[in-house]
């Protein structure tokens, strides 16, 4: 099986998820590093069902959080800094050389936010990326971009509005395999809620738990 070095970013814990703010927000004086935590935890779920898969030879985490870069190296993934200070995509470029340099082989960048995935999900979609130069799992909503990989060349990443055509325009194949938690990234309350009815991950449900957090965890 090709084993493929993944990049994930993760922002600083103070800029990450503004959008999750008013859930965590609600949480109160109750658990005042809320946001912080749920934060770290969706980061947990992504990197450690990353490393189960046996597609993955290793978890390169871009990041100036050192809360976070704890977290992970905790968990086998390496770490580095975000050098170019340049936004997302610089970040994903930059953390795609060094994967390259360090082990060589095909390199993608994962998104940070994906709670359900899960780690077959992953080895399935490297596996369909393995079998053109780039390619692209598009997220739920079929605009956003959860998986970019490069097989062979630049990653040249384009995270962001938009990025589903975005990567297309710019030649990586889209994948459309049946990946529900590879899909579901979370920027809002109602994301986070279908990654729990999909059925997030040990760390994410133990926050969401603990704070009381009024999901339902299963679909209506």
């Amino acid at each position: 099986m090709q084993r493929w070095s993944v990049v994930v970013p993760a922002k600083r814990l103070v800029a990450a998820k503004t959008r999750l703010t008013p859930l965590t927000a609600a949480l109160g004086d109750a658990l005042p590093a809320g946001h912080r935590d749920l934060v770290l935890a969706l980061l947990a779920d992504t990197v450690a069902a990353a490393l189960a898969s046996p597609a993955v030879a290793g978890v390169l985490v871009v990041t100036d959080e050192p809360q976070a870069a704890a977290l992970v190296t905790g968990l086998g993934a390496r770490t580095v800094r975000d050098e170019p200070d340049a936004g997302l995509n610089a970040a994903l470029a930059h953390g795609a050389r060094q994967a390259r340099a360090t082990a060589g082989g095909p390199v993608a960048a994962l998104s940070s936010d994906l709670p359900a995935l899960r780690p077959a999900e992953l080895t399935e979609a490297l596996q369909a990326a393995g079998a053109v130069p780039r390619a692209f799992v598009a997220d739920e909503l079929g605009s956003g971009t959860t998986l970019l990989a490069a097989r062979d060349g630049e990653l040249d990443p384009l995270f962001g509005r938009g990025s589903a055509a975005a990567h297309a325009a710019g030649g990586a194949l889209p994948l459309a395999g049946d990946w529900p938690g590879l899909r579901q990234d979370v920027d809002t309350p109602a994301d986070l809620q279908a990654a729990c009815w999909i059925g997030a991950g040990p760390r994410t449900t133990a926050f969401l738990r603990s704070a009381a957090v009024s999901i339902s965890w299963t679909p209506p």
